[in-house]
């Protein structure tokens, strides 16, 4: 079977992602389980095959000199691919997450309404955080096309790869994807800032760079999106803190509760019926309170906020996972589920 046609018949089943691996058939991820297809195991030689038909000749000179490589890609007609190529046992692999061709709205995903108004802001720093496939660059996207859609600004955004592919409605979206349009998330954000950006979205907070840039693009005016792979919203605080050296904490703490706006963490979970999955969010806004926790250095005592924060619109991953369930759309079993999930939930 052709690498396309694989690909195809995984977005017609409903698959999230696909394995192709040696001495295996392929594998589809479907409802977070992996299904394994009929037909014969694939070999060295229909991999190596496969993946030249998927990369062009710059990406294979990339891949042949680092062993890995991260790209996107169209099928016509069907749907678009985040692809991920590597060696392992001196064989390639390929794993490809599919990209719905349209970006969702917000109402679509069934976000809290504070999303939206976290997407309505001039300025500041929104973070969406959680673990892999969890759904962050979905929500980013949706938040963008929702700007698009109901505002005049300027879009920059830094993506590894680019998923989503935004047309320009009332704003104007630039989309650079690293290593094709700059060299790296820090370098393209030093850019971006001398091309007249109104919001600017950053596909990850990897390094200390690019969060101190981060931090003075939303101090300066901006609005800045971005992820981190954390599992709550104290978490994230403290991740953006920890990066830095002991004497620069006291600085950060003080820049980041001034420019944050607010951190949605979210994961997907099964419904009652295993027939789709749905988003588990909590929320954090940073209100005057908060903002001097983070100050002071007493982030421990942010959730007690939260907890209390409704009229904000914040929430967290516990409340909303027992509303869910109250709602018959998550099954009990989430209850004991979310548990561990708050327990641990530095998920990098």
């Amino acid at each position: 079977m052709q690498v396309h046609e694989i690909f195809r018949k995984a977005y017609e089943v409903g698959a999230s992602d696909i394995h192709l691996c040696v001495n295996m058939t392929p594998a589809f991820r479907v409802f977070g389980g992996l299904s394994f297809q009929e037909g014969e195991k694939l070999t060295p030689e229909g991999t190596l095959a496969m993946v030249k038909e998927l990369t062009t000749e710059a990406q294979w000179s990339l891949l042949s000199e680092t062993g890995d490589i991260d790209f996107s890609m169209s099928i016509p007609g069907v749907s678009r691919y985040r692809v991920n190529i590597f060696l392992q046992r001196g064989c390639f692999s390929i794993a490809a997450r599919i990209i719905p061709k349209d970006v969702p709205s917000l109402e679509a995903l069934q976000l809290p309404a504070v999303v939206r108004w976290l997407a309505n802001q001039q300025s500041g720093l929104v973070l969406v955080t959680g673990p892999t496939g969890s759904g962050k660059s979905t929500t980013l996207a949706a938040m963008i096309e929702h700007i698009n859609q109901q505002f005049s600004r300027h879009i920059i955004t830094l993506e590894d790869p680019i998923e989503y592919l935004h047309e320009h409605g009332r704003s104007v979206i630039q989309q650079r994807e690293i290593r094709a349009d700059t060299k790296d998330f820090s370098s393209g954000l030093r850019a971006a800032l001398r091309q007249n950006p109104d919001i600017i979205l950053i596909g990850e907070l990897r390094d200390l760079e690019t969060i101190h840039t981060a931090l003075t693009a939303a101090e300066t005016g901006h609005l800045v999106l971005s992820t981190l792979h954390t599992g709550d919203a104290i978490q994230t605080i403290n991740r953006m803190v920890d990066v830095f050296p002991a004497d620069q904490q006291g600085q950060i703490r003080v820049q980041l509760a001034s420019v944050l706006q607010g951190v949605v963490s979210q994961r997907l979970w099964l419904n009652r019926e295993r027939s789709e999955r749905v988003a588990v969010v909590e929320v954090l806004v940073n209100t005057p309170a908060v903002a001097n926790l983070i100050r002071t250095d007493k982030t421990h005592q942010i959730r007690s906020v939260m907890q209390t924060g409704g009229t904000y619109g914040m929430q967290t991953m516990d409340a909303h996972v027992r509303q869910l369930v109250k709602a018959e759309r998550l099954p009990e079993s989430a209850l004991s589920s979310v548990i561990r999930w708050t327990e641990n939930s530095d998920i990098s």
